[in-house]
């Protein structure tokens, strides 16, 4: 089973295509936006990446939810399961691929402070990114059961790094 999307080179267009998504978006969250981050792979310069963007927006609270998924839609986001209590995820493909991931946590969710930090140590460390390109091409290759079997065999990684820095 395939992944979401392949992996691919970094693209130095991904920074701009972030930037764009962020303010189709930041209009939708008004009072309640905090913050929009880029995160994930494709905002790491240098880092091979599926060419998914990944949104993380900060909010102080998660209001009238039912509007913001209708806004959502408006831009071609469907709402999948929440990851956990106060982070709700959104996704948008294109053509049948996967183009963006929309991550919105309240603030304080320990997500934010988890995502920035691991964009943060694979931007400024050369060797843990190139360690962490490595399994993920390596996952790819030997995939089997799609994404979810993906990020289950990329988590032990990130885990040790996250408790080591």
């Amino acid at each position: 089973m395939a992944l979401t999307s392949k992996i691919s080179r970094y693209d130095r267009r991904w920074p701009a295509l972030f930037l764009g998504e962020k303010a189709r978006i930041a209009e939708g969250f008004q009072a309640e936006l905090i913050h929009i981050h880029h995160v994930g792979s494709t905002a790491v310069p240098g880092l091979a990446a599926k060419p998914e963007i990944d949104v993380l927006i900060e909010v102080s609270e998660h209001r009238d939810e039912s509007a913001r998924n209708d806004f959502m839609h408006t831009l071609g986001y469907v709402r999948g399961s929440d990851l956990s209590e106060g982070h709700h995820f959104y996704r948008r493909d294109v053509g049948g691929v996967r183009t963006h991931k929309v991550h919105v946590c309240v603030s304080g969710h320990p997500q934010i402070e988890r995502m920035l930090r691991f964009r943060d140590l694979l931007r400024r460390d050369p060797a843990i990114r190139q360690q962490y390109q490595d399994l993920k091409l390596q996952l790819e290759a030997s995939n089997r059961e799609g994404i979810g079997e993906y990020l289950a065999k990329k988590a032990p990684f990130i885990d040790a790094l996250m408790r080591s820095n």
